[in-house]
């Protein structure tokens, strides 16, 4: 009851309701909001092979696992069952579609909306690092103890918007933005382990990767400082860096985005509603 406890706790959802779902004669449970941008965790009977279209999901020794809907996620997908004692089953996870809104950035530098042809290999291997550190796939259950923001401050941009740069159509903003003063305190919004962290990336400026299990990762963009290292273990509320204003931004934010394994996942179904700033 316990972790079932935990699970609960962990969806804690804005602008749209989460269900728990029974499948299996009750035997696995999904929890979270099957929404474009959302994860589900579930829990099942240990031993159960647990695949997501056809793909072998972890599976702890306790029986938790992940499921996560990417941004673009279409309207139904298969979730297949195996259990220890032989039996199977097969459920059609429906996923809402969401309306995403157009943001338009203006003022910011050519060079970076169209990289020059000169600095075409720095971002190349940068990609390469982000992917490396996002990768990674243990038995970590990090993630039930749920997650809390990583700063505070007025929300000056959300996931899956429509970017429109200096009036170029570009790829979605796939991160929450927190507008927040440099140097502000960024702390980690679960347990996990840190998997890069970079002082100076051409598009994210300082970054930070933590991973927390089961193909769960937090991204930190355009920071100051980074106070960590890569292979250090971070808990819940460590300080982890200060947020800044360094790569391709028009001022000082944090941008922060979650994956699970290449599902780009809205940070803000997992947190509560950021509290009012004071005077």
């Amino acid at each position: 009851m316990q972790r079932l406890a935990k699970i609960t706790a962990l969806t804690m959802v804005i602008a749209v309701s989460a269900a728990v779902e029974q499948t299996g004669g009750g035997r696995t449970v999904l929890d979270g909001p099957r929404v474009q941008g959302g994860l589900l965790v579930g829990h099942t009977v240990p031993g159960t092979v647990v695949l997501l279209e056809r793909e072998r999901l972890n599976v702890s020794e306790h029986g938790d696992f992940l499921v996560g809907f990417d941004r673009d996620a279409p309207a139904e997908l298969q979730l297949e069952l195996r259990y220890p004692d032989g039996e199977r089953q097969t459920r059609r996870l429906e996923i809402a579609p969401r309306q995403y809104r157009i943001q338009r950035i203006d003022g910011l530098p050519p060079a970076q909306v169209t990289p020059p042809p000169d600095v075409r290999e720095r971002i190349r291997e940068e990609a390469r690092q982000v992917r490396a550190a996002r990768s990674r796939d243990d038995d970590r259950l990090d993630f039930l103890g749920g997650f809390s923001w990583p700063a505070s401050g007025p929300i000056s941009g959300v996931y899956g918007s429509q970017r429109i740069l200096n009036g170029k159509p570009r790829r979605p903003h796939y991160g929450v933005d927190v507008a927040a003063p440099e140097g502000a305190p960024v702390t980690a919004p679960a347990a996990g382990l840190v998997t890069l962290a970079h002082a100076d990336m051409y598009f994210s400026g300082g970054t930070v990767v933590i991973d927390h299990g089961h193909r769960l990762s937090s991204t930190f963009l355009h920071l100051s400082e980074v106070l960590v290292e890569i292979g250090q273990r971070v808990e819940q509320g460590q300080l982890i860096a200060r947020v800044g204003a360094t790569g391709r931004v028009t001022g000082a934010h944090l941008d922060w985005r979650m994956n699970w394994a290449d599902a780009r996942i809205d940070p803000q179904l997992l947190v509560p509603p950021l509290p009012p700033e004071r005077d």
